[in-house]
């Protein structure tokens, strides 16, 4: 691997549940309910999609908690086996799924859990995408806090100063950092998440007629319990995960099969073709350098849709009340638990 996540982490001995047996659901009992999902989705005005590890398990990198991850395996004084590196790793057909659902108005947006950096591959437009523990992919300026793509992922975690200047002055506009250095996207245990990408994840969360997990056994907060916040306004769960987690009974569905299979069917079922990888949609094989920065005006147009949102919400419960929660806050770590 060009850079072992997992062991650049700082030490930290509570990671969960870990190794819980898998179990899969009978192909016409998925094929059912991949139709009940796509029929949900094509009757849903906001739909938001949260990925976890369990999504990129098909890439060749392994899960965290899944009987063969890296801290399940790591318990038991044993190490997993990567059938790639982060460099080599290519979008799955699940992260083209959402792309294409994205784009053809399915879906409003995408909350992630994953460092791989394999959403910005597949060419998913920044404006759809939450990423609330870093990318790998990504270098940051501890000065303007802009964001660039690298071409290879970073050799550390945790926040580390890379020793290069702001790439803002290879872009040469007006804007241009002066004195800023670079370092690592990638949070460790005790990093905030960050503001903008958890009020965006947040807000969307809340909005959401549906929200849908992939590959996520949900243990982490704030970033597991982010699912759950549209139910009190009447919205939806679905969960698709092959291990149980700990929110399944609040799930309006459930469905235990590989992620790449059911995005597959549903896909099929709206009519919706998924595109194969290409590096002409994928920053990293850019031979100029690209912005990764998720712009404050994204964040203000989005609160101004969801203010309105918790005011038809609170007109529609007759409470007379129209006052907005504060947005979310949060660290990478809170309740002593890991994402996948």
């Amino acid at each position: 691997m060009s850079c072992n996540y997992a062991e650049g982490l700082s030490a930290y001995e509570n990671k969960g549940i870990l190794g819980v047996p898998e179990n899969f659901d009978s192909e016409e009992i998925v094929n059912q309910k991949c139709k009940e999902l796509a029929n949900l989705i094509k009757d849903s005005k906001h739909v938001v999609f949260h990925t976890g590890a369990g999504l990129s398990t098909s890439a060749g990198i392994p899960d965290f908690r899944g009987p063969k991850g890296v801290w399940t395996l790591e318990q038991k004084g044993e190490k997993p086996t990567f059938n790639t590196s982060f460099d080599a790793a290519r979008p799955t057909k699940s992260h083209m799924a959402l792309k294409s659902l994205v784009e053809h108005g399915y879906v409003q947006y995408i909350v992630s859990q994953n460092i791989d950096g394999l959403h910005l591959k597949s060419g998913l437009d920044r404006k759809y995408l939450a990423e609330l523990h870093g990318n790998i992919f990504i270098e940051q300026c501890q000065k303007c806090r802009r964001q660039f793509v690298r071409k290879t992922a970073v050799e550390t975690v945790g926040q580390k100063l890379l020793g290069l200047p702001c790439r803002s002055i290879e872009i040469g506009n007006s804007r241009s950092c002066r004195g800023g250095v670079m370092h690592d996207n990638v949070l460790d245990w005790e990093h905030d998440l960050p503001e903008r990408d958890l009020d965006m994840a947040f807000m969307n969360s809340t909005m959401a007629d549906i929200n849908i997990t992939l590959g996520t056994t949900l243990q982490i907060v704030p970033s597991g319990n982010l699912p759950l916040k549209n139910l009190k306004h009447g919205g939806k769960l679905v969960i698709c995960n092959l291990q149980p987690t700990k929110h399944d009974k609040k799930a309006y569905l459930s469905i235990s099969s590989y992620i790449d299979d059911i995005l597959a069917k549903v896909c099929k079922r709206l009519g919706i073709e998924i595109p194969e990888y290409s590096e002409e949609y994928d920053p990293t094989k850019h031979s100029n350098i690209s912005e990764w920065t998720l712009p404050q005006e994204y964040v203000k147009e989005m609160d101004k849709q969801f203010k309105e949102h918790q005011k038809s919400s609170a007109k529609n419960r007759n409470t007379g009340s129209t006052a907005c929660k504060p947005l979310l806050k949060g660290k990478m770590i809170k309740k002593r638990k890991k994402s996948e």
